[in-house]
């Protein structure tokens, strides 16, 4: 089932709240016993009135490929025009309201509005706008219209793209010792995405998007001088505007994502004596999902029925033993009850009937996860950490019930050294469990020695160490490089390696009060081994998996030229990702090319016309191009409808320029 808000992301929410956030600022401070009759503060001023700045801009793009509305803001070719800005209102009272806004007019936007009392209350509205475009001009067989997929020997050309459009309301309101929250937001999905189905040959088609979720939050939250408590609530609700698609010589073809909803309710607090600070939380929620089902032979429901009950709860705690020692642990646990229909349904073999019924399993999931660390300053900017994690998973009606992974780490900080720092994090993993079966209630037509590598037994050893260098009080270096390593030992059918290694490396130069510049540079190696069979027994074929990435940039700035008025500046980007698979049996066979690689850059002049206003010119350029192999022409493969060759190869160009002037 599909659900809009998970239960990781709920949770996250449960403690994200700023009501429920450790304070330790300035204002908490316990100054009771200061005299501070006699301070005076002679620099302070209450400023009150207008002040930020506000931007127009205009431009033209040359867009061939509507890819480029990724990194250009805009996919339009031809003139654009955008409205930036961020102003701030101080009242005398108290009163105060802001205005954020940002390339409202393009594809990618967003505004914010805000005001309100300082310490009382606020209110705020937002609006966002984000398209991501994957293929401009696509060619279909096949028209849709009100649910009907129709082949016409006229080709229907579309983009496949994806809007979002979100508007969000709330309110707080906070005194004292207590405070509330609500929130509402509304987004709309629009656009197509690319799909499949096979009836009875292979068609691609682009299936339209319509869609609405609407999520709803409340709390109110209570504290008091060592202490923090929240109760809040969490609903979403998702609406898909596409029924579900038909072929003319067959119905309901395509079901279409169904409506749910999900609902949590969240208990949280903090609490801290001493140098010991604890917090918890416990949350409860149910997920549900009652959708009409496409009817066919041997489907012995109309509706789905489906509802999981959730519970998920932590515990943490850390206190400074001595000033050198502290120690901290903490404890999760969630519940997934799947309280969906059960029922008999008649199986079915490729397409024909077996004669034989089967009854569908809700799959219930339970996980609790132990975590301890200790932290030892060793001396002034030596730092030693060590910790252990534990997370024990038991699963209804799976090839492996019970899954228990075992994580022991280990990091080294030094601070101390005059001109280097460093941090060296190794650790060693362990996953274990129950036995693995294959059975009738799970997956018997999967061959018996396949093992799921998020189930298999595994091993894992991993190190990190990141370097800062400074050997010159105007240049920085840091780097970071990794390595880890999975080992799947008892897996014969499956996933049986994989090595994840690269480094990070970033350069920032001052030369001087107007010149400074950045390199940085980054790869990435992923490499896997992969064992199956076409025979349902032993291996008989192997895969290699070789992905690489890489990302490699610089920049360059240089102010104070023309009586400080004026600003250059260049940046620049390339990156590339290559993907290479060998299939070996009897022979090594490789797969079709998959790459892509990407060059961008950027030169800006900046001018200030006075103290309040400025120009700015920019210049944006991109170069892309990426190969798929499994993207080909509409004709190319006989009884096959694609969307033809949706590959990238393209040159953008932006020139921009923005006018802003600053409130005082």
């Amino acid at each position: 089932m599909s659900f809009k808000l998970n239960l990781i992301t709920l949770s996250l929410l449960a403690v994200s709240t700023s009501g429920m956030a450790a304070n330790f600022g300035v204002g908490q401070a316990n100054t009771t016993a200061v005299d501070t009759q006699k301070y005076e503060c002679k620099r302070c001023t209450n400023v009150t009135g207008y002040r930020g700045e506000v931007s127009v801009a205009a431009g033209y793009n040359d867009v061939s490929d509507i890819h480029a509305g990724n990194a250009l803001g805009t996919a339009k070719d031809g003139g654009i025009a955008a409205v930036s800005g961020d102003v701030h209102y101080q009242g005398e009272s108290g009163y105060q309201a802001r205005i954020q806004a940002h390339q409202l007019g393009m594809d990618n936007g967003f505004a914010h509005l805000s005001g309100g009392k300082a310490g009382l209350y606020e209110f705020s509205l937002d609006y966002d706008a984000i398209k991501t475009y994957k293929a401009g001009d696509v060619e279909s067989g096949l028209w849709h219209n009100d649910g009907m997929l129709t082949p016409s020997d006229s080709i229907n050309i579309f983009d496949l793209a994806q809007r979002r459009e979100k508007i969000g309301l709330g309110f707080d309101y906070g005194q004292d010792f207590y405070g509330v929250f609500v929130n509402y937001s509304q987004e709309d999905k629009t656009g197509h995405k690319s799909a499949s189905l096979v009836s009875p040959s292979p068609i691609n088609f682009g299936l339209p998007t319509d869609a609405t979720t609407k999520q709803f939050d409340a709390g109110i939250n209570f504290s008091g001088q060592n202490w923090l408590t929240e109760l809040s609530y969490f609903g979403s609700v998702y609406e898909n505007h596409i029924d579900h698609l038909s072929l003319p010589y067959a119905n309901d073809v395509y079901s279409a994502d169904p409506d749910n909803q999900a609902h949590q309710v969240a208990l949280s607090g903090q609490y801290n004596i001493g140098r010991t600070f604890m917090n918890g939380r416990i949350v409860t929620g149910r997920m549900i999902q009652d959708d009409n089902l496409i009817q066919m032979t041997g489907n012995p429901l109309q509706n789905w029925d489906g509802q999981v009950d959730t519970l998920d709860g932590r515990f943490a705690l850390t206190s400074m033993v001595t000033n050198r020692f502290r120690i901290g642990g903490s404890v999760d646990y969630s519940k997934r009850d799947n309280k969906s229909s059960t029922a008999e349904f008649a199986q079915y073999n490729f397409n024909s009937l077996t004669g034989a019924f089967r009854q569908n399993t809700p799959q219930d999931i339970e996980r609790n996860t132990y975590k301890i660390n200790a932290s030892y300053r060793i001396a002034s900017g030596y730092r030693l950490q060590a910790g252990y994690d534990r997370k024990d998973v038991e699963r209804t009606f799976s090839d492996r019930e019970q899954t228990n992974d075992d994580n022991l780490w280990l990091k080294f900080n030094v601070r101390a050294l005059d001109k280097v720092n460093f941090n060296l994090k190794a650790e060693h993993a362990n996953r274990s469990g129950s036995d693995y079966e294959v059975n009738e209630l799970t997956s018997s037509e999967n061959n018996a020695l396949l093992r799921k590598y998020y189930l298999a037994d595994r091993t894992r050893n991993a190190v990190e160490l990141k370097v800062n260098y400074s050997p010159i009080n105007w240049m920085s270096l840091d780097i970071s490089t990794r390595y880890a390593q999975d080992e799947y030992d008892d897996t014969q059918i499956g996933l049986t390696e994989s090595e994840d290694y690269g480094y990070d490396a970033n350069l920032n130069i001052a030369f001087n009060q107007h010149i400074d510049g950045y390199v940085f540079a980054g790869q990435q190696w992923i490499n896997s081994n992969q064992a199956g069979s076409q025979s349902f027994g032993p291996a008989d074929w192997m895969a290699d998996v070789e992905d690489e990435f890489i990302n490699l940039g610089a920049g360059a700035s240089y102010s104070g030229l023309l009586q400080d008025k004026l600003t250059l500046g260049v940046d620049y980007l390339f990156s590339n990702s290559v993907s290479n698979t060998d299939v070996t049996a009897a022979t090594t066979n490789p797969y079709g090319d998959y790459y892509s690689y990407n060059h961008s850059a950027s030169m800006y002049a900046d001018y200030a016309l006075n103290e309040q206003m400025a120009l700015k010119l920019t210049y944006r350029y991109e170069r892309y191009f990426d190969t798929d192999a499994a993207n080909v022409g509409v004709n190319d493969i006989p009884g096959m409808i694609t969307l033809g060759d949706i590959n990238h190869n393209y040159n953008a160009h932006q020139v921009m320029l923005s006018f802003t002037y600053q409130l005082r």
